[in-house]
């Protein structure tokens, strides 16, 4: 049977109509962890790094600012679950009573689709910002998975996964149903997106988790080096930071793209400070850290971003910004600010 969802979905943006709030189509909803009062504190910086902000990513100036100077609402909203019935996956598009849920980009545009002839039921725990970018399928859905797993079989439209992924998939126990299109005699799903009291519960286990059994010596810190791999976002003097953090401080120096998952969590769980390009090869560090420890995010000024920052307020972890000089793809930074901020984080 044809379903002309995407084409009068289409049609209601076109003439300007609100769109259809995904959730509010769920048949039934609970409460999984509740709201709550936290305030998170500030992050580390030295004078004059708001002043070189000249673009934001994943936030409005305004909200970034909000994030960096800890001038936030305390109230943190509770994490939730929906059940849907009667809902098709189709091309990486969940569909429900007139409304949408993009998980990964189509690759098709056409104005109808056929039902799905397979009929399943099942929690998903994917996103679109964790089928866009590892840092977020690691630090957001890998959390999220412990929801799915208890809400009943976990699903993903992933990939078996390589590399990195596939590691992290077995040290979490992470074993997924992987799905194409899918009609869904039931479906859960969650949000997720809050740092309440039971999200940063169930982050420290996971983090539990990962570090059992290592038996690491504490070291003066980790630089993870960026490169190039990913997004561009270049860091000039990279190299001559590397070296400087070697011969100043005896830092420990690795590319993750190079290193296993089990070296990258051995390396980083007894550091005291990581330091890296602001990225999602830094959430090798995040989900290992102990509570605690420092992260030191260097930003290009046309590309700042606070979303480390709250999987550090999650972890107990101080978070540090260094904003570099040049442009969106390609800049520097001073050693000395490098420095300067450091002493901030002792």
């Amino acid at each position: 049977m044809l379903q002309f969802s995407p084409l009068t979905n289409r049609l209601r943006r076109l003439l300007h109509l609100p769109d259809a709030e995904f959730f509010e189509t769920a048949a039934e909803r609970w409460e999984i962890s509740p709201a709550c009062e936290i305030d998170f504190p500030a992050a580390v910086m030295i004078p004059g790094q708001l002043e070189r902000i000249r673009r934001t990513e994943f936030g409005t100036l305004g909200v970034v600012r909000a994030m960096f100077l800890g001038d936030l609402n305390p109230h943190i909203g509770p994490t939730m679950a929906y059940r849907f019935r009667g809902v098709d996956y189709v091309d990486g598009v969940i569909y429900s009573g007139g409304a949408e849920l993009h998980l990964r980009a189509r690759e098709r545009r056409a104005p109808a689709y056929r039902q799905p002839s397979v009929s399943i039921s099942g929690s998903m725990y994917e996103t679109w910002l964790g089928n866009r970018w590892f840092g977020n399928w690691l630090t957001d859905d890998c959390e999220t998975y412990a929801l799915a797993a208890a809400a009943g079989q976990p699903l993903t439209s992933a990939g078996p996964g390589t590399g990195h992924v596939e590691r992290y998939e077995t040290l979490q126990g992470m074993a997924p149903a992987r799905i194409g299109n899918a009609h869904f005699d039931e479906l859960v799903l969650f949000d997720n997106r809050f740092n309440n009291e039971g999200r940063i519960a169930r982050a420290a286990a996971r983090r539990a988790r990962l570090v059992r059994g290592v038996n690491a010596e504490p070291g003066p810190g980790i630089f993870l080096l960026r490169g190039e791999t990913g997004d561009r976002r270049v860091l000039s003097n990279e190299a001559e930071l590397a070296e400087h953090l070697v011969r100043r401080h005896g830092f420990r120096v690795m590319l993750p793209a190079e290193q296993t998952a089990d070296a990258l969590i051995a390396a980083c769980a007894r550091a005291p400070v990581v330091v890296g390009v602001e990225g999602s090869h830094l959430t090798h560090a995040l989900v290992s850290m102990a509570k605690g420890g420092a992260l030191l995010t260097i930003q290009p000024p046309e590309r700042v971003t606070a979303a480390l920052k709250l999987v550090c307020d999650r972890m107990g972890l101080r978070f540090g910004v260094l904003v570099a000089e040049g442009g969106a793809d390609t800049f520097r930074v001073s050693l000395e600010d490098v420095e300067r901020t450091l002493d901030l984080l002792a």
